[in-house]
C-alpha cells in the first residue's frame, strides 16, 4: 500500500473515492452520500487547492481508502473530513495509516490541531436519543459504545472528545467532536 495525493487528474481514483463514500457510509449514515452524484460532488469539494486529499492505493491501483483535510481558523486547525476505508478491509491499519499521513500533512502546513465530527445518527452510543442538555459533561465522561461507533477508533489514534453538538442531525442525533494536537507547543 502507498499513500498518494488524490487529485482530479486521476478520474479513476476520483470515481472510486465517490463509490467508497456511498458504500462506506451506507450502514451507519446512509443519508450522508446516498448516491454517486452527491459523493462525486463531495470528492471534488475536498480536492480543492487549499485542502488535503490523500488516498491509500494497492499495488494494482485499487483505492483502499481515502481521507480529506479542510483548513479552519486560518490553518491553525484542520478538519478531518471525510475518512473512509473499504468495509472489507477495515481493521487492517489502513485508516490509522491515512490518519497518520494526514497528521503529517497538517504539520507540514503549520497546522496545530486536527478536529473531526463523528455523528451518531443511528443510536450507536449512549449520547444518542437522550437529552444532552442535562449534565452534558457527565454524559460525555460516561459515554459507551453500543454498536461499533467509530469514536473509539479515533481514540486509539490519539483523539479526545472535545465536545458534543446535541441534535446536530435531528432530535437525539448528536455530532461528537474530537480533536488532537499535532504540533508540539
Amino acid at each position: 500500500m502507498r499513500i498518494i495525493d488524490l487529485t482530479l487528474d486521476n478520474q479513476q481514483l476520483v470515481h472510486q473515492a465517490a463509490e467508497l463514500l456511498v458504500v462506506g457510509f451506507r450502514d451507519n449514515w446512509p443519508e450522508a452520500w446516498p448516491n454517486i452524484e452527491e459523493a462525486l460532488a463531495e470528492v471534488r469539494d475536498v480536492i480543492a487547492p487549499d485542502h488535503i486529499a490523500r488516498a491509500a492505493v494497492a499495488p494494482d491501483g485499487t483505492l483502499l481508502g481515502w481521507v480529506g483535510g479542510l483548513p479552519e481558523y486560518e490553518g491553525n486547525v484542520w478538519e478531518l473530513h471525510p475518512i473512509v476505508v473499504r468495509p472489507s478491509l477495515q481493521g487492517q491499519g489502513i485508516g490509522r495509516a491515512l490518519i497518520a499521513d494526514l497528521e503529517e500533512q497538517v504539520r507540514l502546513r503549520g497546522g496545530l490541531t486536527i478536529m473531526l465530527g463523528t455523528d451518531d445518527v443511528t443510536g450507536m452510543t449512549t449520547l444518542s436519543n437522550v437529552d444532552l442538555y442535562e449534565d452534558l459533561p457527565q454524559k460525555i465522561a460516561s459515554i459507551r459504545n453500543l454498536q461499533g461507533h467509530p469514536y473509539e477508533f479515533y481514540q486509539k489514534c490519539g483523539y479526545t472528545i472535545i465536545g458534543v453538538m446535541p441534535d446536530a442531525n435531528g432530535h437525539g442525533k448528536p455530532d461528537i467532536y474530537m480533536g488532537k494536537r499535532v504540533q508540539a507547543k
